[in-house]
């Protein structure tokens, strides 16, 4: 009888991936992305988790730019909670004062409103009891924390900020020293550079190796303005300027070739061509436009008395997939509560006229009989509406 074959022994081994362990970080459940938060739960979750390291995400700011500037504000104060590199470049305020300005961490999550406790018991009693203790899709691994909330009334002490590693960019740094021919913008040039040489300097590119990783969050405050030297996307002869694209263009290459996240806010209503806006919006990876309320029909519309806007999704990434994530709803809208930004669901209350609650009323009831009219018919004694 033959002797049973043994196993042959190959070399090949399993390979098990390495996670990487950065502060403030966690993997996407859609397409396993290492994700940071914006600092906005909300916003989060509605676009998909939060933000993927090494994109841009753009936020067109509203017409008085009041809340693109409190959204950027929450993007840094997210870096200090969760000790990440910042830097911050603005040109229509000081990069300091914005952040002294950033938001007071509340360390204790505030719990959910009355409102959604009510309808957080409604939704429970629909679901099976043995489906209740069951993990949900969206929820964060157990032990990790992302992402957190912020008091509007109360500043961020500076020790706290001065903790972390800071980059300011203002005016002064983005002039130029000497002559230049290059045919971009010199402020877009000169914050290019000082970006380039910000992720070269602190090791924050994919191909240098580090023990200890970590993320650095990139701020641009209201990019594409007049303090910019930007002309609505004109150059002085009124012809098309490429400036901007040509910038974005290049940020995009950055990013995608560090440990590194850019939010940028702009005031594309200040640009003339709409096709302009479109070009600027493909070269970013997630596009949100934000339509504040104030000064417009809406704000006296008492359909929109609970909100301060509309939260609008112009465009999400395709990351390590075919398809992007799409939300449950696409109408959103934003309000600013006394201590608290948040982005949700828009919900309207139904239109009812002074009719609604009347009994329809029946359309052959105006009807009149043969008898009434006194017109030919063949029955004249009985009232029938159908007669004639």
């Amino acid at each position: 009888m033959a002797a049973p074959m043994k196993q042959s022994q190959t070399s090949f081994q399993k390979k098990i991936p390495t996670k990487l362990q950065i502060p403030g970080t966690k993997p996407s459940l859609y397409n396993n992305q290492l994700l940071i938060s914006t600092g906005i739960p909300s916003l989060d979750n509605v676009i998909g988790g939060g933000l993927a390291v090494g994109t841009v995400l753009l936020i067109e700011e509203d017409v008085f730019g009041g809340y693109g500037r409190l959204m950027l504000k929450y993007f840094c104060a997210e870096a200090v909670m969760t000790g990440q590199a910042l830097f911050l470049g603005s040109m229509d305020n000081m990069p300091s004062q914005i952040l002294n300005e950033l938001p007071a961490p509340i360390l204790d999550d505030p719990g959910p409103d009355s409102e959604q406790l009510v309808t957080m018991d409604t939704e429970r009693m629909k679901i099976a009891w043995r489906y209740q203790h069951l993990p949900q899709f969206q929820s964060s691994p157990v032990g990790t924390k992302f992402g957190h909330y912020y008091d509007l009334t109360r500043s961020m002490e500076l020790e706290v900020i001065s903790s972390i590693n800071t980059l300011l960019i203002g005016q002064s740094e983005l002039t130029e020293t000497g002559s230049s021919e290059h045919p971009m913008n010199p402020y877009y040039l000169q914050l290019l550079k000082r970006i380039q040489e910000k992720i070269e300097s602190d090791g924050f590119g994919t191909a240098v190796q580090q023990e200890k990783r970590n993320i650095l969050r990139i701020a641009i405050h209201s990019l594409g303005s007049p303090l910019w030297g930007e002309n609505g996307g004109l150059n002085q002869n009124g012809n098309y300027d490429p400036s901007l694209p040509r910038f974005l263009l290049a940020l995009r290459v950055l990013m995608r070739s560090a440990f590194a996240v850019c939010v940028i806010t702009m005031p594309t209503h200040l640009f003339c061509d709409e096709g302009f806006v479109v070009r600027v919006e493909r070269l970013c990876d997630t596009v949100v436009h934000l339509e504040s309320f104030a000064g417009s029909e809406k704000e006296k519309n008492s359909l929109y008395k609970e909100y301060h806007g509309l939260f609008n999704i112009r465009q999400l990434p395709s990351l390590n997939s075919l398809t992007c994530h799409m939300p449950d709803t696409l109408d959103l809208a934003f309000k600013l509560r006394r201590k608290r930004f948040s982005i949700e669901k828009l919900h309207l209350p139904p239109e009812l006229s002074e009719t609604a609650s009347r009994p329809q009323e029946d359309p052959l009831s105006n009807f009149k009989s043969p008898s009434q009219t006194g017109s030919c018919g063949t029955s004249l004694g009985f009232k029938n509406k159908l007669d004639f």
